[in-house]
């Protein structure tokens, strides 16, 4: 897989009793996977990254331009 720059938003949820992961690059639903921890949320959140990867390549659909940080 290529490299990611993708972001993710990942919060926790007193509702949910988990971690949300949000992954604002990409349109549609902002709440996109979750995990009972942090770093099982940040693996599920790649896994989401990847697999939207692959749809959108499936699809023949132009990825949606990541907006990455710039240091000052």
């Amino acid at each position: 897989m290529k490299k990611i720059k993708y972001r993710m938003v990942i919060q926790w949820s007193d509702e949910d009793n988990c971690f949300l992961v949000a992954l604002p690059d990409f349109p549609g639903q902002y709440w996109r996977t979750h995990g009972e921890t942090y770093e099982e949320a940040v693996a599920n959140g790649k896994e989401a990254i990847e697999s939207l990867i692959i749809a959108y390549e499936a699809d023949s659909e132009p990825l949606p331009i990541p907006l990455i940080a710039k240091t000052i």
